[in-house]
């Protein structure tokens, strides 16, 4: 499934911040994180982690200071278990039709690949299923495998739902499709508007990474071919 044009250019133009003190959400529904802001005549500039952003005051809609997200259980990351954890994702995102990066992208943040991850609110595993929610999807979510199908599952049902939008499905994701009806977009939750800006910054990184492995490959294939083209013109 692909994510909607709007969803890549938030990814795009939201700045990876070290430690944001605040979120300025605009009045299109989407956020920004800064460590501080200052009021110049008609315009706001935001202070973050890679310079300043200058946006008109009119198109503020509201301030909200950032709590950092709660952690998952802390458990001891073994590589074989990392390895065997993405190669779940990424089936369960192609048997979903979903991105493998988006969906891993949402693993990371939510449970750090960690299929023993247990939040403070009960959620369990890779994607971090609440167990009514697994319950519905037909899933067990003690079992990587199911854990990793109903995540991916459920974001398929919330990117149809939006659209293919991926903040209103990562919003709805994290705070619940309730929330996101009732405040018509992302929901004012500090917590919520600081996860999605960090899957997609998540994404975003997996998106470039893949993008430069690529472009490394074509590069060694090319002065592989201009090698070969030398030699036998010797």
């Amino acid at each position: 499934m692909r994510l909607s044009f709007l969803a890549v250019m938030t990814m795009v133009v939201w700045p990876h911040l070290g430690s944001a003190a605040e979120s300025i959400c605009l009045k299109s529904g989407f956020c920004l994180e800064a460590t501080s802001h200052m009021i110049t005549g008609l315009n706001m500039v935001l202070q973050t982690g890679s310079g300043t952003l200058e946006f008109p005051v009119d198109q503020i809609d509201q301030i909200v200071p950032i709590a950092d997200l709660p952690s998952p259980a802390k458990a001891t990351k073994n590589s074989n278990d990392l390895t065997s954890s993405e190669q779940l994702l990424v089936k369960a995102a192609i048997e979903q039709g979903l991105e493998p990066d988006f969906v891993r992208s949402v693993a990371r943040i939510e449970s750090n690949l960690q299929q023993n991850a247990i939040s403070p609110k009960g959620a369990l595993g890779l994607m971090q299923l609440m167990p009514g929610t697994a319950s519905k999807l037909g899933v067990d979510p003690t079992l990587a495998a199911e854990n990793a199908q109903g995540g991916a599952m459920f974001l398929r049902q919330l990117l149809i739902r939006y659209n293919g939008d991926a903040v209103l499905a990562l919003a709805a994701y994290n705070a619940g499709p309730g929330a996101v009806e009732k405040y018509k977009g992302v929901p004012p939750y500090a917590e919520t508007r600081r996860y999605v800006v960090k899957v997609l910054q998540e994404y975003a990184k997996r998106q470039k990474a893949e993008a430069d492995r690529t472009l490394q490959a074509e590069k060694a294939k090319t002065q592989s071919a201009d090698t070969v083209a030398t030699v036998a013109a010797k």
